[in-house]
């Protein structure tokens, strides 16, 4: 039997209709998950970053943060401590890094970073050691530095594992600051060679 049109067009908008509802609350739900994902593993990054600054202030190696630490802290009534902001919506935080002011031996810009990027429709995270290789002479831009990388975590955001990305992060910090003590950043980067794949070269 043969439908009228309007009976026809209201059949094949109710079906479109509830496929269009599962999916929207299907991909609200897979939203919200990545999201407490998200704001759990920057929360935790975040104040291990935090740590790890005043570890190396304790040998007057002078590192900056990103966020800031007002962004994320404030400060208890006992002296030099803080406590990390319950309010912060720390899945919002796309970047976090710890970046080297040291200007000797071309520390200047040695930096740890995390961020997190989409591919395949995948959210994923990516943890880098950066550090600058020398500078290079171009024609048209003149002098600029080179960057290299070492890349130390990357998953994706459903799938990684914190254990993993903290033991992988405490070899990056332990040949860090032995170079450090020692004077000597070539101790760094051949600590990191060994360990880590060869990542992207960048200029600036």
């Amino acid at each position: 039997m043969v439908r009228s049109g309007n009976e026809g067009r209201d059949d094949w908008f109710a079906e479109l209709d509830a496929e269009l509802e599962k999916k929207t609350r299907n991909i609200i739900r897979d939203v919200e998950e990545l999201k407490s994902q998200q704001g759990k593993v920057n929360r935790s990054l975040v104040e291990d970053f935090a740590r790890l600054l005043a570890r190396f202030e304790k040998i007057n190696v002078h590192l900056t943060m990103e966020p800031a630490k007002s962004v994320f802290a404030e400060p208890t009534s006992i002296p030099d401590q803080y406590k990390m902001k319950e309010e912060l919506d720390y899945a919002s935080i796309k970047n976090i890094q710890l970046v080297d002011r040291t200007q000797e031996q071309g520390r200047m810009g040695d930096s740890l970073k995390v961020w997190y990027y989409n591919d395949e429709n995948t959210m994923r995270i990516r943890m880098v050691f950066e550090y600058c290789e020398g500078e290079h002479y171009y024609k048209y831009a003149g002098w600029k530095r080179v960057f290299g990388q070492f890349l130390i975590y990357d998953a994706a955001l459903s799938e990684m594992n914190m254990d993993e990305l903290h033991e992988n992060l405490a070899e990056v910090i332990k040949a860090w600051y032995e170079s450090h003590l020692r004077r000597n950043r070539e101790v760094l980067i051949a600590a990191l060679g060994e360990r880590f794949e060869k990542g992207e070269t960048s200029t600036e």
